[in-house]
């Protein structure tokens, strides 16, 4: 009792059996990054030059100025931001300034949207408050307000000299 080595069993006992087959290893989950991400257009960036086309393949913010095109699967101009030319995305949202057209399965203008130019929409939400000078368009073909996501497909119009 107090002598005895706890470690020691009786010789009437066997040793436990290893099991026959280990259980197969669970493998870790893998963490895949989202797809959706988020490009921001600072309010100190200004992308100004002739013939631009902005192309994100998830969201971008603009909280800064643009003078171009954009397309993306979801446009958001912040309010403080400003674009001089056509936005055309899945979803659209104003928040502050576009001169151009808007060109959107869903564009929603917010209260302190000012926008000067058409609209070409599949749903359209203005909210009260938002400024609108143009024509409203609800297009039978969706490709109207459809964004070109593919940049390759777009041409070069830079000299090369």
């Amino acid at each position: 009792m107090f002598g005895r080595n706890q470690d020691q069993r009786p010789p009437d006992q066997p040793a436990p059996a290893a099991p026959a087959h280990p259980a197969p290893p669970v493998p870790a989950p893998v963490s895949v990054p989202a797809a959706t991400g988020e490009s921001v257009i600072g309010e100190d960036l200004a992308i100004v030059g002739e013939k631009i086309t902005v192309i994100s393949q998830s969201r971008v913010k603009i909280n800064g100025t643009i003078q171009g095109d954009i397309n993306g699967k979801e446009v958001i101009v912040g309010p403080r931001g400003r674009v001089l030319g056509t936005v055309t995305a899945n979803h659209i949202q104003i928040e502050g300034q576009v001169n151009g057209a808007l060109r959107g399965a869903s564009v929603t203008l917010m209260p302190s949207a000012r926008v000067d130019g058409d609209i070409f929409h599949q749903k359209l939400a203005i909210s009260e408050g938002a400024q609108f000078d143009g024509r409203v368009r609800r297009p039978q073909d969706p490709a109207e307000v459809t964004p070109n996501l593919d940049a390759g497909s777009l041409k070069s119009t830079g000299s090369t000299s």
